[in-house]
């Protein structure tokens, strides 16, 4: 299968994580969070969410909060939690939940993090949520590392209506770069196509780097 291209290794030991297989409980394994296969992470949420689990007896729970955010922590951070008006600075890997090639693009090893103005509206909801917390789910701290399941209200849902601008500065992000050309038209299928009928969720892990003063 098709690996899914994550981000980082969680305690030096990515090359032995093993693919994640599922049984009926919400959760995904604490060594693997960052290096599930694809399909894997496909049937954590399809069309109907479904409810899914690492075998193991690591297993690191999925916590589905009240605005329908599916999260895990695979590295707590330390330090203070950003607030708005604070600039954030991530990498981040993103993949979809549906297509035969899941993985769309990862900012890992690119040597330019993703950067922006928390609550400047050119970033989609479900990584600020994800980075300033809400009911349910704490914000992240610098230095951690967090996989969110993203439903499509808190991603491109926008950018599904006809005649979208989807480059990156004219929509919001992020969106992986045009000379990126696979990458770019894997996100642009499933995120910026009038033509489909939804939008399948986002599988994003998270990065948070320290606070930065400018961009």
């Amino acid at each position: 299968p098709c690996m899914l291209k994550l981000l980082f290794a969680f305690s030096g030991q990515a090359n032995a994580l093993q693919p994640l297989s599922f049984t009926p409980a919400d959760a995904v394994s604490r060594r693997s969070v960052l290096f599930a296969p694809a399909a894997a992470a496909a049937a954590m949420v399809a069309t109907n969410p479904a409810p899914s689990s690492a075998a193991g007896p690591n297993g690191l729970p999925l916590t589905t909060a009240p605005s329908g955010l599916k999260w895990a922590d695979a590295k707590v951070g330390s330090g203070k939690p950003l607030e708005a008006g604070s600039t954030a600075s991530i990498d981040y890997s993103m993949a979809s939940t549906a297509g035969r090639f899941p993985q769309i693009y990862t900012t890992k090893d690119k040597g330019t993090p993703y950067r922006w103005t928390l609550g400047d509206g050119k970033t989609i909801a479900g990584i600020e949520n994800a980075i300033i917390g809400e009911d349910g789910m704490p914000p992240m701290l610098p230095g951690g590392i967090r996989r969110v399941i993203v439903p499509s209200k808190f991603g491109y849902e926008a950018l599904s209506a006809p005649n979208s601008k989807c480059v990156e500065g004219s929509a919001v992000g992020p969106i992986p770069p045009k000379d990126d050309t696979g990458a770019y038209q894997r996100w642009v299928q499933f995120y910026c196509n009038p033509r489909i009928p939804y939008q399948p969720d986002l599988v994003l892990d998270i990065k948070l780097y320290g606070k930065r003063t400018n961009l």
